[in-house]
């Protein structure tokens, strides 16, 4: 049995519990704790919550020094990233901030486990979401454009990547529970998606060997 840690927004947590149950046979699944402090409010990060790609980055150089190993990761960030301030349009993460911290998280996350996962951040539609809330607003060419940066990074390093924004915006408006999360239905199917690229990498690293 390979462990496999997740760390990530709200959209992992809420596909999190079907990914478990669906790897079970294959994977010691672990991630983030503290799952019903972050449930209470899935706009704020905190507890099992990985947050923006400044706090992932603080989150992996944590258990880097504790000197903590995983056999795969999977991380993913950006939704929080992209929150931007409706008076001013400030990002909550500048995008080339973005950049130099998945440059940085490349190295940590090699460090923390054998085998390293990217996972693409999932769309958000401009009038579901700035319709729906007011504190923050995101956009979906801000979703575009983080996931470029990221793709670049992630290519450049040989760092394989779960594509769940184009798997996910096929489902299209229809998919949304709220603003930004997806339906029971969605979540599921996500972590299938999940699943399904997981088994592939562990069976083909299991034949390389």
């Amino acid at each position: 049995m390979k462990t496999l840690f997740v760390l990530g927004d709200s959209i992992s947590i809420q596909y999190g519990p079907y990914l478990k149950k669906m790897v079970q046979h294959r994977f010691l699944y672990d991630r983030k704790r503290g799952e019903k402090e972050a449930l209470a409010d899935l706009d704020h990060p905190v507890g099992a919550n990985g947050g923006d790609s400044d706090m992932v980055l603080q989150y992996m150089s944590d258990l880097r020094n504790k000197g903590t190993r995983y056999d795969f990761l999977l991380v993913n960030c950006g939704l929080h990233d992209i929150k931007t301030d409706p008076s001013t349009g400030a990002k909550q993460v500048p995008i080339e901030r973005y950049r130099s911290n998945l440059e940085q998280l490349v190295g940590v996350a090699r460090e923390v486990a054998s085998f390293f996962i990217w996972v693409r951040t999932t769309d958000v539609v401009d009038d579901i979401h700035n319709t729906r809330i007011s504190q923050f607003h995101r956009f979906h060419e801000d979703v575009l454009a983080y996931n470029q940066v990221a793709d670049q990074v992630m290519t450049s390093n040989g760092v394989p990547t779960i594509d769940l924004y184009t798997f996910t915006r096929e489902f299209g408006a229809g998919a949304y529970c709220d603003h930004v999360h997806f339906t029971e239905e969605v979540r599921r199917l996500q972590a299938a998606y999940i699943a399904g690229f997981l088994e592939s990498q562990a069976s083909d690293r299991q034949q390389a060997k």
